[in-house]
């Protein structure tokens, strides 16, 4: 098979949470563990950061990338979702994994896959763990897809767990209340492994503190404990909690013997997008009218961004905005600006939430917005609309930013 084809039969002919949500969460990881077996458990000969969390894990996690990166460390970089190529999941000092790696890999262990019914997320991890294995990477940093304990990533044992922090969000899968998403969250925290929480947050802090002492886990807390305050290239306000998180870790790193001098750790951060390629966040796309897209996509994320277009100079405010379906807009649009021009859409994913029911959603809230076919017709919309001295942003979902990134 072509590569292209090798993607289409994994995207089709597999469960995959990106397109079908719930019914593609699997409740344990015997298929992960049999898979890694499959491959003489590849997990086991490199190096790795785990990194979890509601918002900012995966900027934390490029963020780890590019500092190990600029240290001299081959290093190991996993990811998701994608938002234009497969490939973006699995990468190694910013290079994304091969075609030719991806078509072997699936002709090498396709009867298997097959055989045992592996998801669209298992066998993913797998061929990440399977490449890092064969590249000989220094150090991975391995990004949760999905909640923590049962994640299929969750076969690692790390360096260093890392959680930034939990809101509601994936409560279909992960429970209702903070207690519960929490307990998820804390799946990753292994026994003797350091954990560093990002952000305190007093009512679910004696999870974290209980499953940690029951693991004999140093547990630290990244927003008490780092006092100095360094700069990223990754713009948003938000990204200055993911920065405490991030030197907390390195901190703990150095401490194992990681070589990572403080200028290395600077420029790191500075060049976070030129080291690993990242995307979307509070990414700039065009001037005049200025563009901006963000992936955030639930409250806590979109309330960071709600602040942030509070404090941008424009004339107009144009909120280009789609959901999957699975999203709680009764959380979300309450707090979206009122004086914003809405140009709704729907990403196109099968879980993508149809836009006359989105448009339905925002009239139930008093909030008027039109209705497009598409994203990129949305987008067209609100820059036909906007004066140069206008604002758009682009965003509520991941999805909908992959589309015009």
């Amino acid at each position: 098979m072509s590569y292209q084809d090798t993607v289409e039969w994994m995207f089709q002919q597999l469960p995959m949470y990106q397109n079908i949500g719930k019914s593609a969460f699997k409740k344990d990881l015997s298929n992960t563990v049999k898979l890694s077996s499959h491959l003489d458990n590849p997990e086991q000969n490199f190096k790795s950061v785990h990194v979890a969390g509601t918002n900012g894990k995966g900027s934390v996690s490029h963020m780890l990338a590019s500092i190990f990166q600029t240290a001299g460390y081959k290093t190991g970089l996993y990811t998701s979702p994608h938002l234009k190529d497969f490939r973006e999941r699995i990468k190694i000092n910013g290079e994304v994994i091969t075609e030719d790696y991806v078509v072997d890999f699936i002709e090498n262990n396709k009867v298997f896959l097959e055989n045992n019914s592996l998801s669209f997320f298992e066998m993913t991890v797998g061929m990440a763990f399977d490449y890092f294995s064969q590249e000989d990477v220094d150090i991975a940093i391995i990004e949760v897809g999905l909640g923590g304990r049962l994640d299929s990533t969750n076969i690692i044992t790390p360096e260093v767990s890392v959680i930034t922090n939990i809101g509601f969000d994936h409560m279909s899968m992960l429970g209702n209340t903070l207690d519960a998403i929490a307990y998820e969250k804390a799946g990753i925290i292994k026994k003797y492994i350091p954990v560093v929480i990002g952000e305190t947050q007093s009512e679910i802090e004696p999870v974290f503190n209980q499953i940690s002492s029951e693991r004999n886990s140093d547990i630290y807390y990244a927003d008490k404990l780092v006092k100095t305050q360094l700069k990223s290239d990754l713009e948003g306000k938000y990204q200055e909690k993911n920065i405490k998180t991030v030197l907390q870790t390195i901190s703990i790193l150095k401490n194992l013997g990681y070589h990572l001098p403080d200028d290395d750790v600077e420029n790191g951060l500075l060049h976070v997008v030129g080291n690993t390629g990242l995307m979307g966040r509070w990414q700039t796309l065009q001037e005049s009218p200025r563009v901006i897209c963000d992936t955030a996509h639930n409250k806590e994320g979109l309330t960071y961004v709600v602040n942030q277009l509070a404090e941008q100079e424009y004339n107009q405010l144009h909120i280009v905005f789609g959901v999957v379906a699975d999203k709680d807009l009764d959380s979300i649009l309450p707090i979206l600006p009122r004086h914003a021009k809405y140009f709704l859409c729907s990403p196109n994913i099968a879980r993508g939430l149809a836009v006359n029911l989105l448009q339905a959603k925002f009239n139930h809230y008093g909030i008027d917005g039109a209705a497009y076919p598409s994203v990129n017709d949305a987008l067209y919309a609100a820059k036909i609309s906007a004066e140069k001295n206008d604002l758009i942003f682009v965003g509520g979902s991941t999805f909908v930013v992959a589309e015009v990134v």
